[in-house]
């Protein structure tokens, strides 16, 4: 009986289910966080799964009651937002990274672009922003063009994403001349990758919270301190976010 006994066990721990996490997170983190999500479950045994988005949305969907347990926004505000509304769990908030916005250049497209200030080149007839009223990196970017002072010369070859990465998505596919964008996300890329000069708009300061409502409040705690004092904070510099001390 010994064999079928242990057989029966054996396929019950087989069949039972992993641990998971529920994170809400904003666009820029859909290539970093693959690598904390096979450490963090290597980790702790806990399987994190990603829902990627602009951060305004995603504030909208927990607002609205979606099952996450955490959320990883591309700013502070909306999370300060969730706090007024009592979404957050007393005392989660906390800053994780500072986001780096670039101007991409895809390697296929015709610009000639060594400074901003080029992309009011008559070559340059499209160029690619997340929507300044959804992501974080949208609203930095038109508010380095105003600075640059080219916003009203190049607004009219403006194309919107909804996200940081659907902006990208526009130079991937040959759509787009120029992209700003998130540096993580482009700083494997082939083309030209151009960091912009972080005076030239607000700070992106990018905070997580734990959702009130989780019922999985162990699992997300054990997440954001991965993200905040773990491994994750390596893996976080090491593609190209600036990390609190």
């Amino acid at each position: 009986m010994r064999p079928a006994i242990l057989l029966i066990v054996a396929l019950f721990l087989k069949a039972a289910p992993t641990a998971e996490v529920n994170i809400a997170a904003a666009a820029n983190l859909s290539d970093v966080f693959q690598t904390v999500g096979t450490q963090f479950q290597s980790a702790t045994g806990i399987h994190p799964v990603f829902s990627f988005g602009s951060t305004a949305q995603l504030t909208q969907q927990i607002e609205n009651g979606a099952p996450f347990d955490v959320f990883a926004a591309a700013d502070a505000s909306h999370v300060d937002q969730l706090a007024k509304e009592g979404k957050l769990a007393a005392g989660s908030k906390a800053v994780y990274a500072t986001g780096i916005l670039a101007l991409w250049v895809p390697a296929g497209s015709p610009a000639k672009i060594i400074r901003l200030a080029d992309l009011n080149s008559p070559e340059v007839r499209v160029i690619a922003i997340a929507r300044p009223e959804l992501a974080p990196y949208g609203e930095a970017t038109v508010e380095t063009l105003q600075h640059v002072g080219i916003w009203e010369q190049v607004k009219s070859g403006v194309v919107y994403g909804d996200s940081i990465s659907m902006a990208k998505q526009y130079g991937t596919s040959g759509n787009a001349d120029a992209v700003f964008t998130a540096y993580s996300l482009v700083l494997k890329e082939s083309g030209k990758v151009i960091q912009v000069d972080e005076k030239l708009h607000k700070p992106i300061t990018q905070a997580l919270g734990i959702i009130g409502a989780s019922h999985r409040q162990d699992a997300a705690a054990k997440f954001t301190e991965f993200l905040l004092k773990g491994k994750g904070r390596e893996i976080l510099a090491a593609h190209g976010y600036r990390v609190p001390e």
